[in-house]
């Protein structure tokens, strides 16, 4: 089979070869009658005169299939003037002397008549084939240079869309903590002058001792809902104190025992892969805690020179096969999953997961290389969005959407 291949592919470049240039078709057409003369006078002392015609037939047979009708006809005209003149008795002579040799001449030359016309029938046969596969060549360069724009503008609309959500969490974060928070906190400070006030009103204490209960604990919701959205210590003091902060906070909520290994030297990182490492370790959590129904994890962080290596393990039931089977043959993942790998994909970076019996294992990395450079601006930029005065935040509807975050928080 591999034979095959090779020679389906040597045939049609030497043809086109011999296509574009008309003195070459010239050369090997001679060389090729040069061949066969050689060929016929080392062997007419063996084989006599009789076969010098047959020893010729196969050298016009290629002219003719290679080199088009022309060649064709100056190697049958030079072929039968050198076997005439030199093979055939009487030898330096040109004239026919004999009905026999007149026959024999005639013979070849219809024999070589009939191999030039469909020579060349078949070579005009491939010239055309010829263009039209170089045509379909084109067609397919320019639909996958046109795939490759259309994935190419999916991919940056996709980055948009994460660097959006990424904004727009920070934004409500802050005005969360900024406006409701302080609100409340003035609330809170109204409320325990007025009990203060009405201690003596003992049916009126508990309502309000019940009151102020309450708003404390909405208090601590609403914080703790900003800090899911978009940590502060994740701009103010970096990815470890941000990373160990959640760990403890989740270990809190869902019981689960967490083991970190975070190094103490790990230093700072640009926003953009800060935030992905925790997006990731987040979601990874999440869903441990949602589908996996294991009781311990482990998240292990490491940085070397030009990269993060983030591995986040769990004792679970694992993946399903058929899901493992959808993922593997190009299925569609689920959300959060399709979520980190483009999260990761945006900055150079890669997902994988393995999962068995035993459990689940995700591996993330992300390619660090301007990122030293990058921490100062970082700082200074961050420092400038923590300074942001609530009057320069556009208005928010509190109202409207603190159900549905405190669901989202307790999910």
């Amino acid at each position: 089979m591999p034979l095959e291949f090779k020679t389906a592919q040597t045939e049609p470049s030497l043809s086109a070869r011999l296509s574009k240039n008309t003195w070459l078709r010239y050369i090997v057409a001679l060389l090729t009658i040069a061949t066969a003369l050689v060929a016929c006078l080392a062997l007419n002392r063996f084989l006599g005169d009789q076969l010098a015609y047959i020893l010729l037939f196969p050298a016009v047979a290629f002219v003719s299939w290679y080199c088009g009708v022309v060649p064709s006809i100056l190697t049958v005209v030079l072929g039968l003037v050198a076997v005439k003149y030199w093979l055939v008795r009487p030898t330096h002579s040109i004239p026919v002397s004999s009905t026999a040799q007149s026959i024999e001449i005639l013979t070849f030359l219809l024999a070589c008549g009939l191999v030039a016309a469909m020579g060349e029938a078949c070579r005009r046969d491939k010239e055309k084939l010829r263009a039209e596969q170089g045509e379909l060549e084109e067609r397919v360069k320019e639909r996958t240079a046109e795939l490759d724009a259309a994935n190419q503008s999916l991919r940056e609309l996709s980055g948009r869309l994460l660097q959006s959500q990424d904004d727009e969490r920070r934004r409500i974060a802050r005005e969360l903590h900024d406006s409701v928070g302080q609100t409340l906190t003035t609330l809170i400070m109204n409320l325990s002058a007025v009990r203060t006030d009405m201690e003596r009103l003992a049916n009126t204490a508990n309502a309000l001792a019940d009151s102020q209960a309450l708003v404390q604990e909405m208090s601590k919701e609403v914080r703790t809902i900003s800090h899911l959205l978009h940590p502060p210590l994740l701009d103010e003091a970096g990815l470890s104190s941000a990373i160990r902060w959640y760990v403890d906070g989740f270990s809190q909520r869902s019981k689960i025992k967490v083991h970190l290994e975070f190094p103490d030297d790990f230093g700072r990182l640009t926003r953009e892969v800060e935030t992905a490492i925790f997006r990731t370790v987040q979601e990874c959590l999440t869903n441990i805690h949602r589908h996996s129904g294991s009781s311990v994890a482990k998240i292990r962080i490491a940085r070397s020179t030009h990269s993060v290596r983030v591995e986040v393990e769990d004792r679970g039931k694992g993946m399903p096969l058929e899901k493992q089977y959808e993922m593997g043959s190009g299925g569609t993942p689920g959300v959060g999953i399709r979520g980190m790998r483009e999260r990761l994909r945006q900055l150079g970076g890669t997902l994988e997961i393995n999962a068995d019996g035993k459990g689940t294992v995700i591996v993330a990395e992300l390619p660090i290389a301007n990122s030293s450079s990058t921490a100062p601006q970082l700082e200074a930029k961050t420092n400038r969005d923590i300074n942001v005065a609530p009057a320069e935040l556009p208005p928010l509807n509190i109202g409207e959407n603190l159900s549905a975050l405190r669901n989202l928080w307790r999910a």
